[in-house]
């Protein structure tokens, strides 16, 4: 009986990381492709985009109560509660905005993209598309990816607002400040070294959101059970490229900016 040969963990990881190079170059290769599905790349915008506003919103808005609930007690014991809304902006929009938005998006797109390709793997429908002459990867991966690239860093931008609005709202708890005042001390405690690094790195956690629920739900097995597990898999991969993504990003930005 012939014995049942086993590949090493470290080579099934080689391969895994071939795959996924090899994966993003075609992606690449077919954004240049003509015929490019802009219907498709439109609905993806608006599933992706339009429909994740209420829960980046929703937890965008607790974030902010909670940051200055939690900040208020310290400041105000240095005595330097007028710096609320400068501390609450620059590590909203700076850090914990970005970074708490690509995890809920992670969540909610990269899984719904996971699994919405690894049924259709299962089902065979994106054999049929190949073998119709149909380009499955130019019209359900290049548009998912470039949808998600597009709409995290807008949810992102929208989901600061938010933040920033809800942490005046709990700032006028306990003190009062007016709107005007408010939004004054944020935009004068802002710069563009704030913002601009922010919103470029969530490009990337955009990109590494579709990119990854794609892959995973384009290398699901056949059997339903792979639906479930490519969509799972998706979001903690998802996860940890955020991470990982934002722990490169502030330490270029620490070199080039903050000094």
């Amino acid at each position: 009986m012939a014995e049942e040969i086993t590949i090493p963990g470290w080579k099934k990881w080689l391969e895994d990381i071939g795959e996924q190079v090899s994966f993003f170059i075609r992606f690449i290769k077919n954004i240049f492709v003509g015929g490019f599905e802009w219907s498709e790349f439109v609905r993806q915008c608006y599933e992706i985009g339009y429909r994740s506003m209420m829960l980046v919103g929703i937890t965008s808005f607790i974030m902010g109560v909670v940051l200055i609930l939690q900040l208020r007690p310290t400041l105000v014991e240095f005595g330097a509660a007028s710096m609320l809304p400068k501390t609450l902006s620059v590590s909203f929009v700076r850090e914990i905005g970005p970074v708490i938005i690509a995890i809920i998006c992670a969540g909610k797109i990269a899984s719904s993209i996971g699994a919405e390709l690894g049924s259709m793997k299962v089902t065979e429908q994106l054999d049929a598309m190949d073998v119709s002459g149909a380009n499955p990867l130019q019209y359900l991966v290049v548009t998912r990816i470039l949808a998600t690239t597009i709409m995290v860093p807008f949810l992102s931008v929208i989901g600061d607002v938010i933040g920033l609005f809800g942490g005046f709202l709990a700032l006028n708890l306990r003190d009062h400040i007016s709107l005007s005042l408010y939004a004054t001390k944020v935009l004068a405690s802002l710069d563009y070294t704030d913002f601009l690094p922010a919103f470029i790195k969530t490009i990337f956690f955009g990109l590494a959101i579709g990119f990854v629920g794609c892959y995973k739900g384009f290398h699901s097995s056949k059997g339903t059970e792979s639906v479930g597990l490519a969509a799972n898999s998706a979001v903690v991969t998802a996860s940890l490229w955020i991470f990982v993504i934002d722990a490169i990003a502030v330490q270029i930005t620490s070199l080039l900016f903050y000094k």
